[in-house]
């Protein structure tokens, strides 16, 4: 039986020991190295060209979403799955849309990962239950544009409309008119509850 070469890419040391563990268990599947950010996930994926990659996308200095961009660059068919605590629909979209095989929650049981890991291998996808449902739940809603996300993200560094529109070199009209058009679509009662709702969707970092 062909072994499946596993890279591990993941920031904290104690998920990297888990997964690590549980994959040497299996007569069918090799951890061949491991990453502790982004940068290195890129280097030792060019180094090791893995079977499968496992993922984090909250990662120091290079986040996943830019690892998994800079690795499909070079090797279109490379096989990534990510392994996240961040359900969010628009976080989800993004990763699968740069490349990412699989998308599983670091809450997932031993088995879903390790049938992640070998559907992959065959180039099958697998989408967490959670996460899919998160993604139906918003299925057909609009994105946010960069416009809008440029303002929510000054509001939620607390700034008020006056001190966004310096900030932006627009009208303060302008930023209350894309205030509005943003949540429209989040369906926010508030501006704090704009921000809550991107960051839970994934348009703004936790």
């Amino acid at each position: 039986m062909a072994l499946i070469r596993i890279l591990i890419a993941d920031d904290h040391p104690v998920m990297r020991d888990g997964l690590r563990a549980a994959i040497d268990q299996e007569n069918d599947l090799q951890v061949v190295g491991e990453a502790a950010d982004g940068a290195e996930a890129i280097a030792r994926y060019r180094e090791l060209l893995p079977d499968v990659t496992l993922l984090d996308l909250q990662m120091p200095h290079v986040d996943g979403l830019q690892a998994i961009t800079a690795i499909r660059k070079d090797f279109p068919h490379a096989c990534i799955v990510v392994l996240t605590t961040y359900p969010g629909d628009a976080r989800v979209t993004r990763a699968i849309t740069l490349g990412a095989t699989s998308y599983l929650l670091k809450t997932a049981c031993r088995g879903e990962i390790l049938k992640a890991i070998r559907s992959a291998a065959q180039g099958r996808q697998v989408v967490a239950t959670e996460v899919a449902r998160e993604i139906d739940s918003y299925r057909g809603s609009e994105s946010l544009t960069v416009r809008e996300l440029s303002v929510l993200r000054l509001v939620a560094e607390g700034k008020g409309n006056r001190a966004i529109g310096e900030a932006l070199c627009v009208s303060e009209d302008t930023v209350k008119a894309r205030m509005k058009s943003l949540m429209a679509k989040l369906d926010a009662e508030d501006r704090t509850h704009a921000v809550t709702i991107a960051i839970r969707r994934g348009f703004l970092g936790s």
